[in-house]
């Protein structure tokens, strides 16, 4: 899952021009395809008031050159969160040996298209590398290590990303809260939390208990004091124990004086599945203080996809993208890759798939009009 974030705000984008939809179908495939006819999804979004809308990306991608065209466009993508080069194992690989070569090319991938790039993470208890999942420490050796990694992360990008509308050299950690099972799940700064709203026991929670948590927080903060730091994760996009267990965090750590600046909703969906409290739930973190983002968003369908299937996933797209409208503190909605020809969904759901807004020939999908749509309803 997505691990904790930074977001770099590099250049401004233009005006957003307002979507109107037009008929004249694009797909080339034996489905229906998108209808709308509008400067770029990130143009729409703008348009109605929000920051960004966004996209994940990952290195061997950007050597698709049909791909990076689409990705480019800052009309249609306003920001950036690299998938994997900024995680433990991609940055820090054995111990104290930091390697940022990989997140250094999406960020100046970022930087020129004048997008925002989200950092991708600091602590997650996947993709860790050996040294570290299967280390033996102590309690204040962990809270050691994990301090320099967050700190070192950073620092390294200090001053480069941002994702505030009125300071452009902004860093915002997404910290997740990150709590994956055996699905690889995009995280941002911690996944700390199982669906029932207990904590995970991972490395970080069985020998440091809780103390990560803050220990990591303050760590990004005094790296940067500038940094937003989120915390992100899957599954609490509706009302339940494991939102109602990520609210009382958040309660505690602003209690304790700990920073945190927002969360990030993964919002990795099934069809139909889109949770009927999604607004309910988001206003009640808006409620806490704190600002949010759709962070991941993807709906996946069994295969092999029908009219049917790709008809709801256009609406439960919508229906997203209209409740991070409803609620001011939403920042903003980035997809989990926007092409199924990268989704990591069928490798992680055998039998699933289809769960992006572009098809595997990059061409737009029913699902894209539901973003279109949702935005438009402001």
């Amino acid at each position: 899952m997505p691990t904790i974030t930074s977001l770099f705000v590099l250049a401004a984008l233009g005006a957003a021009v307002a979507a109107s939809p037009l008929a004249s179908a694009s797909s080339s495939s034996a489905f229906p395809g998108s209808t709308a006819k509008v400067p770029g999804l990130n143009a729409v979004a703008k348009a109605a008031g929000k920051l960004y809308f966004g996209t994940a990306t990952d290195n061997p991608e950007l050597n698709d050159t049909a791909y990076t065209t689409i990705l480019d466009n800052n009309r249609q993508f306003g920001q950036i969160t690299p998938a994997n080069s900024m995680k433990w194992d991609a940055t820090e690989p054995s111990p104290g040996n930091f390697t940022f070569e990989g997140g250094d090319v999406i960020r100046d991938l970022a930087k020129g298209n004048g997008q925002i790039l989200r950092g991708h993470n600091c602590v997650w208890y996947s993709q860790l590398p050996d040294w570290v999942a299967f280390g033996n420490f102590t309690f204040d050796e962990l809270i050691a290590i994990v301090e320099n990694h967050c700190g070192t992360l950073v620092g390294h990008y200090r001053g480069q990303i941002s994702l505030s509308t009125t300071c452009s050299n902004r860093l915002v950690l997404t910290t997740p809260i990150v709590f994956t099972f055996a699905r690889q799940m995009p995280g941002m700064l911690l996944m700390a939390l199982n669906d029932d709203g207990t904590f995970r026991e991972d490395i970080f929670f069985n020998v440091t208990g809780t103390a990560y948590i803050p220990a990591a927080l303050r760590a990004a903060r005094e790296a940067d004091p500038h940094a937003k730091l989120y915390i992100n994760d899957y599954n609490i996009e509706g009302t339940g124990n494991k939102s109602t267990a990520l609210q009382n965090l958040i309660k505690e750590l602003k209690k304790d004086g700990v920073p945190i600046d927002g969360v990030g909703f993964q919002c990795h969906f099934e069809v139909g599945g889109v949770p009927s409290t999604l607004v309910e739930n988001f206003r009640a973190f808006e409620a806490l203080g704190v600002e949010f983002a759709v962070t991941e968003l993807d709906v996946r369908m069994t295969l092999p996809e029908t009219d049917e299937l790709l008809e709801q996933q256009k609406e439960d797209y919508q229906t997203v993208v209209e409740a991070c409208l409803a609620v001011p503190a939403c920042v903003g909605v980035t997809i989990w890759d926007f092409t199924d020809k990268y989704s990591w969904v069928p490798g992680a759901f055998p039998g699933w798939g289809a769960a992006c807004p572009w098809d595997e020939n990059l061409v737009k999908k029913p699902a894209y009009d539901g973003i279109v749509i949702g935005f438009e309803d402001h």
